[in-house]
């Protein structure tokens, strides 16, 4: 029954390992077995993962300032992404997990994301570099390719644009909360040297500043 699962897995994985036991070992959860688990074969593939994801968006976007590829990267590469391929590649079904995790919407994400990481450590451990790049951009393709356009927010383009042309901060002002206990307004004030106070307000001081920074980029037109 596991010879066959791990050959359905194989079949889904676009990869036969010559050692299976890399296979099961990626996908056993340390509540299934303490000692002999995954928790190293993920650690080297989050490396892994790494490697292949940032090299392969600084060879699609030569001309892309740093700040830009390290967002894209952290897009890619984080757990919410891991989780969606994990899930594609059903891999839910295939993992060794004690009865007691099984019904755990949370902590069953972690566990795919993952799981999903150690089955790229066992496929560089199995068949090297190559084999695990082709892995990897297999199904991480469509997310680079939607990586083109990345929205920076506000409060990151005015920060950016103050350092460079100033050396200095944009200075954000709380000054106000206002509306319902349960429905709060947040007023906030920002500036930056050469410039207006620019009041924004949002239903957090976090968007509150996000909005007047808006605002003053619109005005600079920046």
């Amino acid at each position: 029954m596991i010879n066959r699962s791990i050959k359905e897995l194989e079949n889904i994985l676009k990869y036969n390992f010559k050692d299976k036991s890399l296979l099961t070992r990626a996908l056993t959860h340390k509540s299934f077995n303490n000692l002999k688990n995954n928790e190293k074969l993920e650690f080297l593939g989050d490396r892994v993962l790494g490697l292949v994801i940032s090299s392969k968006l600084l060879e699609k976007y030569p001309n892309e300032k740093e700040g830009i590829i390290d967002k894209k990267f952290a897009n890619l590469v984080n757990k919410r992404t891991c989780v969606k391929i994990g899930e594609k590649l059903s891999l839910k079904k295939y993992i060794f997990l004690s009865s007691s995790h099984k019904n755990l919407d949370r902590s069953l994400q972690k566990i795919i994301s993952d799981c999903l990481e150690a089955i790229v450590g066992a496929i560089y451990l199995d068949g090297g570099l190559k084999i695990s790049e082709k892995f990897i951009l297999n199904f991480w393709e469509s997310y680079i390719d939607k990586s083109v356009i990345t929205l920076i927010d506000s409060k990151t383009k005015l920060q950016e644009y103050s350092l460079k042309k100033f050396k200095k901060l944009p200075k954000y002002t709380f000054f106000k909360e206002t509306g319902p206990q349960h429905k709060p307004l947040f007023k906030t004030e920002v500036e930056i040297p050469q410039s207006k106070k620019i009041i924004g307000i949002g239903s957090s001081k976090k968007n509150a500043q996000q909005n007047a920074a808006a605002k003053l980029i619109k005005i600079l037109k920046i």
